[in-house]
């Protein structure tokens, strides 16, 4: 059977359930297998958690399914009731939430409480003002007729989602489904299930309706492969890699042509021109690319400097990068903690030795540090051609490339010439230049003077292969309801 487990998180003690979470209940999966969750830090195993497979995904669909009619008829002022008491419980919670995501994902936990947290307890409390506000329009036909449009939940939701921002991302795919009268069974990522494991053990302190939240631990193709091809889910959403993309949008065609959102990759330019505000530039550089250990789909991972300035600008940046402090994820002074596993730590060395290969100059980095956990130095590499593997594919990684550039035209063709398109930047002084520019790039995001600035109200979400689908804002509640048009002839 399930149980409670007691978790060593930095200084704090949590209780985890290791169960799958179906029905309001916590249980062990059918098979009864289960996988390790492992701390980055050091590479030793925190736990065991259960491991879901086909038939779970079956019994928390079907728990979903029952749940619908009873949460979709609630009063929309119940449901926001219902949404703001999981904000108060997030509330209570927020600090023990933090410490688990540092734990399982290797993030600062100064970063988990500074960014993940609030805006995982703002993206509830965002769209709990919007559970009671759906709203339809009416229409001037016939002078006999009465012709309106309604908004109504799509069924039941599938959602999986990455190891990177693990209960952020839960929040960006949970609280608009749930807003909209939608029920949910959520696959977190094997790479670190216990943040949703604790939001679970919330839903079940509050005692939210069984079935209206349901989580499946597990792997891709156990878990999320089912989930995408099930009958009887509706809509799916998925974070994550192109690749897996692709399989999710076969499968749904393959099973019931269910709606789809999806939010990829990204090989985000970030362009500095050489009237930007160079210090300004610099730091919103080395943010834009190592926060969050340089695993952030939107990471400005291709940056270009003009050419007057780009000598300049990657000596101030390697410097900037060697004030960045790696260490264990719960320590005061740590800016950078490590990659989550040794899979994607050897992936990202291997992309840098690469990288070496077709040329590239190492400026810093490029190079594990200590020889316990995932650790890898901040890196830049300058010298790459727009051909290159580095600078083409998603490394996901503490890895930026440092391109320079003559003109506004010919950067502006370059930014684009990628298969993605999530999100740009650009630094300049020039309010007419930033316009233009903005204007041109193929991106869901464009900052200007900034980098990686997320507000729940701004919608998120890219262009070409990084996906399609917004998340947050007003946007993110088409993905999660259809439009019903009615006409009555009186």
């Amino acid at each position: 059977m399930a149980s409670v487990l007691t978790l060593q998180a930095g200084a704090r003690k949590i209780s985890v359930n290791d169960g799958l979470f179906i029905d309001g209940e916590f249980v062990p999966s059918v098979s009864g297998k289960k996988f390790a969750v492992v701390n980055p830090s050091t590479g030793d195993k925190v736990c065991e958690v259960f491991e879901g497979a086909a038939t779970d995904v079956d019994k928390a669909v079907a728990a979903a399914k029952k749940a619908f009619p009873a949460w979709r008829r609630l009063p929309s002022r119940d449901r926001a009731t219902w949404m703001r008491k999981i904000v108060e419980e997030l509330e209570a919670h927020a600090d023990d939430i933090a410490h688990l995501e540092s734990l399982d994902n290797g993030k600062p936990l100064k970063d988990a409480r500074a960014v993940d947290v609030p805006m995982l307890i703002e993206t509830f409390r965002f769209y709990a003002s919007f559970a009671d506000k759906l709203e339809g329009a009416t229409y001037e036909t016939e002078w006999n007729d009465m012709s309106f449009t309604r908004r109504e939940p799509i069924g039941v939701c599938g959602a999986i989602i990455p190891w990177n921002f693990p209960i952020l991302m839960l929040a960006w795919k949970t609280a608009p489904a749930l807003a909209c009268g939608n029920t949910q069974v959520l696959k977190s990522s094997e790479k670190t299930p216990l943040s949703a494991l604790y939001f679970a053990q919330l839903m079940k302190n509050i005692g939210l309706p069984e079935g209206v939240f349901n989580l499946v631990s597990g792997f891709g193709p156990e878990v999320g492969a089912p989930l995408a091809a099930h009958q009887d889910v509706r809509k799916i959403g998925f974070t994550g890699s192109v690749p897996t993309a692709r399989r999710i949008m076969a499968l749904a065609a393959e099973s019931n042509l269910k709606k789809v959102t999806l939010e990829l990759g990204g090989k985000s330019p970030n362009i500095i021109f050489d009237d930007a505000d160079l210090d300004l530039a610099v730091a919103s550089a080395t943010a834009g690319i190592y926060f969050n250990h340089g695993q952030v789909c939107s990471a400005g991972s291709r940056i270009f400097v003009q050419e007057g300035i780009y000598d300049e600008f990657v000596k101030r940046f390697v410097v900037a990068a060697g004030k960045i402090r790696l260490g264990d994820q719960f320590g005061e002074n740590t800016d950078q903690g490590p990659q989550v596993d040794e899979i994607q730590f050897n992936k990202i060395l291997g992309y840098v030795e690469e990288g070496k290969k077709e040329g590239a100059t190492v400026a810093c980095g490029g190079t594990r540090v200590g020889d316990k956990g995932y650790f890898i130095a901040p890196t830049l590499l300058t010298g790459c051609q727009d051909t290159h593997k580095v600078v083409r594919e998603e490394i996901f990684g503490p890895v930026g490339v440092c391109l320079k550039f003559s003109t506004e035209e010919e950067v502006i063709e370059r930014a684009n010439n990628s298969n993605y398109g999530l999100a740009a930047a650009l630094f300049t002084t020039n309010l007419s230049r930033a316009f233009r520019v903005e204007k041109a790039l193929e991106a869901g995001s464009v900052w200007v003077n900034c980098y990686n600035k997320f507000d729940v109200r701004i919608p998120f979400g890219g262009y070409k292969e990084s996906g399609f689908g917004r998340e947050m804002s007003s946007y993110a509640i088409d993905s999660f309801t259809q439009i019903k048009a009615v006409r009555i002839t009186l």
